[in-house]
């Protein structure tokens, strides 16, 4: 491996962080706010829950897709130019949307333009993150990746007051433009990390299909993803329903408790068991999808479904990186990471279209039930990941090869051998 530079963990690594920080809050302050104009975009359109869900969905595909290449090339190029191509993107895609009238070509220019401003931000600046540190690398992302529950927390709340003011047409030319002149600012401060241009490239995608580790997490995040958006989408429909107002400040509030969740759990995690505490959050994700069940329509319970579901939801975004990083070391660790958060863009196209179909089919209970049985088929899938990278560097090395068994999960690839089996190759 590499040696690693003396910039590692320095202030100049901060400032990126500040960058990322920004650049999330300004993306997903856009994506996460849609469900405060979910039901004006549903009636405009006459469609139901499930077709304007797509607008989400298809945005949710797109950027994740897309983090498998933008991730890449962000290894090779640096972060800047690709985050650069996301403000031109995200820009032009919001405003093209507030022109359109039929909701096809809306899923097209809502879903490419934010699609794309996404998967340019968030897997290169967060992959950015992790190669400029080390010791801090788990208390970094954590700071970095609050600013998707800021931007939630201003986002959803600030569109609805928006679409209630102005009509959910105006508010996408200022969402598009708002955002756009935040990523360019983040930009600046876009700075690839030390030593990237001798960094070893990352594995091709074939070699990662070959990891037990690699397999296992990613089912076990298609399913977590299939429900993890239910809230962001259909909060405030949830409470329009029933006569009740509220639900974007719900969101919002979602947005703050992720926002402790990423910052507490993400310095908890460097001083802890981290694929323990990882499994705590999904486990407790889809938990608290039951109080959402009894809550019905009292305000205070559903504060507290949203507190809980934050947080935990926020510990498991800072922790994802981190985990990555532990499974397979910083190296090419933006490339990974698009790879992986692929798994994230097939959960959150099928899912949310989905409990919308339920919702009108049947009751928004039965469709939360769904979301709670999604995340915890996700849960034992994680636990069958944890239990994979435990085994790899022992039970996977042969015997006539040069890594020695006690090698460390996070220092090798797993690899077919071309005696069979499987064999660990070193960074």
């Amino acid at each position: 491996m590499p040696e690693r530079s003396h910039n590692v963990d320095s202030a100049a690594g901060w400032v990126v962080v500040a960058a990322t920080t920004i650049t999330l809050f300004a993306v997903f302050g856009v994506v996460y706010s849609f469900g405060a104009m979910f039901t004006a975009i549903r009636d405009e359109f006459g469609v139901g829950k499930g077709q304007a869900a797509l607008f989400f969905s298809i945005t949710t595909f797109i950027y994740f897709i897309l983090g498998v290449f933008t991730g890449r090339l962000a290894d090779r190029y640096g972060p800047r130019p690709v985050l650069l191509v996301g403000a031109v993107a995200m820009g032009a895609g919001l405003f093209l949307t507030s022109l359109v009238n039929n909701i096809i070509v809306g899923y097209l220019t809502y879903g490419i333009g934010a699609g794309i401003g996404v998967g340019c931000a968030y897997v290169p600046m967060v992959a950015a993150v992790g190669g400029w540190f080390e010791r801090d690398r788990t208390k970094a992302m954590g700071v970095a990746v609050s600013g998707i529950g800021v931007g939630t927390l201003v986002g959803a709340p600030l569109a609805k007051q928006l679409v209630i003011s102005y009509g959910w047409r105006s508010t996408f030319v200022v969402l598009g433009v708002g955002s756009a002149a935040l990523l360019v600012v983040a930009s600046i401060g876009a700075r690839r990390p030390p030593g990237a241009g001798t960094q070893e490239t990352p594995p091709p995608l074939r070699l990662l299909l070959h990891d037990r580790r690699f397999t296992w997490l990613y089912t076990s995040m298609t399913f977590l993803s299939a429900g993890l958006f239910v809230p962001m989408i259909y909060l405030d429909d949830y409470l329009d329903a029933q006569g009740k107002t509220g639900g974007a400040l719900l969101i919002g509030i979602t947005g703050a408790a992720s926002v402790v969740g990423r910052l507490a759990l993400g310095a908890v995690g460097a001083k802890v068991d981290l694929m323990r505490l990882y499994q705590c959050c999904v486990a407790a994700l889809g938990a608290s999808y039951f109080i959402w069940i009894v809550a019905g329509a009292n305000y205070t319970v559903l504060v507290i479904f949203v507190l809980v579901m934050g947080t935990a939801y926020g510990g498991w975004i800072a922790l994802s990186p981190a985990v990555i990083a532990y499974l397979f070391g910083p190296v090419g660790l933006g490339g990974v990471l698009g790879a992986l958060y692929t798994s994230a863009g097939i959960g959150g196209l099928f899912g949310p279209p989905l409990i919308g179909v339920v919702i009108d089919a049947t009751s928004y209970e039965t469709a939360i039930g769904l979301a709670i049985a999604l995340s915890a088929i996700s849960l034992v899938l994680l636990r069958t990941a944890t239990r994979a990278a435990e085994s790899t560097a022992v039970d996977a090395v042969q015997p006539t090869e040069e890594v020695p068994a006690t090698a460390s999960v996070a220092s090798a690839w797993l690899v077919p051998s071309t005696q069979g089996g499987m064999r660990l190759i070193r960074r």
